[in-house]
């Protein structure tokens, strides 16, 4: 009986903060969209931030399409060396010196606050090597800043899913590279596109890497890779730290939470897609 009740207490408090964690999410997004409804329509999203100061009239045109280039670039070149770095680590990495340091690098990365980020992108690109501040140069920054991000979910797909096919092509004698290349990572395509999505959302939200190497309030269309670029997060940054105008920063937040979660959504619909075609696959061979 007592083991029972436990059950019942432990399921009532996991279900219990499930709710609250629904609830909370549900009440942010009414609360921004409220205090932002008054601006969100067709015409903030697509026309370019005016008034004075900047940004209390018009739209965020050029910075939406700032921060979707700026995801794009960034996952580009850090999804890459990510993948690329978790290939090593799971197939390549022996348990010497210097494997288990890059291991603790990436872990490390991880960690660090995305402001250092921003100064050090700072210091060595735009300073450094005269790159200015530009959208090369913060794209360089963020994709730094999401390579750990990225690596450590790969890593986890690929220890979950697809270790056992290199185990089993290497006692037929198949190389490791032949494997990865046509066997593993054609098997874990979905699971790779959604870990650089989200480590594309993850580099769209940040400001602080973006403030110090080419976030600007206003810059011209379209985005050029050697010049400053506009940014949903930076923008909102500047409206809410001048006070310029409360409304156009909430109907901001708002659009960039949307973009957010559009990626987000968009991951779990492939995600999904994907565990159903397993399924109906093992369905197949059962029947």
């Amino acid at each position: 009986m007592k083991r029972v009740f436990s059950k019942i207490v432990v399921r009532v408090i996991l279900f219990s903060l499930g709710i609250s964690a629904l609830s909370a999410v549900f009440l942010v997004f009414r609360y921004i969209f409220w205090r932002g409804k008054d601006v969100v329509n067709l015409s903030f999203i697509l026309d370019s931030p005016s008034g004075m100061p900047i940004g209390t009239a018009g739209g965020i045109y050029p910075a939406l399409i700032g921060s979707i280039s700026l995801g794009a670039f960034s996952a580009l070149i850090g999804g890459v060396f990510g993948i690329l770095t978790a290939i090593y680590i799971t197939f390549y990495a022996s348990k010497g010196v210097l494997s288990n340091l890059i291991r603790a690098s990436v872990s490390f990365l991880s960690g660090i606050p995305s402001i250092i980020f921003g100064l050090v992108g700072y210091t060595l690109l735009v300073y450094k090597f005269g790159m200015g501040r530009s959208l090369l140069s913060a794209g360089i920054t963020v994709s730094v800043m999401i390579l750990p991000f990225v690596a450590i979910r790969v890593q986890k797909v690929f220890r979950e899913n697809e270790t056992r096919y290199m185990y089993e092509s290497l006692c037929l004698g198949i190389s490791k590279e032949h494997t990865i290349l046509n066997v593993i990572l054609p098997s874990c395509f979905v699971e790779l596109i959604s870990a650089v999505a989200l480590g594309m959302a993850y580099g769209m939200g940040a400001v602080a890497p973006i403030m110090y190497t080419g976030a600007v309030m206003i810059s011209s269309m379209p985005v050029e890779f050697n010049k400053p670029f506009m940014s949903l997060p930076y923008h909102l940054y500047m409206l809410v730290t001048d006070g310029a105008s409360f409304e156009y920063a909430y109907g901001t937040a708002f659009v960039l939470m949307i973009l957010l979660l559009f990626i987000h959504l968009i991951c779990r619909g492939i995600g999904s897609l994907r565990e159903g075609a397993q399924w109906k696959s093992r369905k197949n061979k059962v029947d």
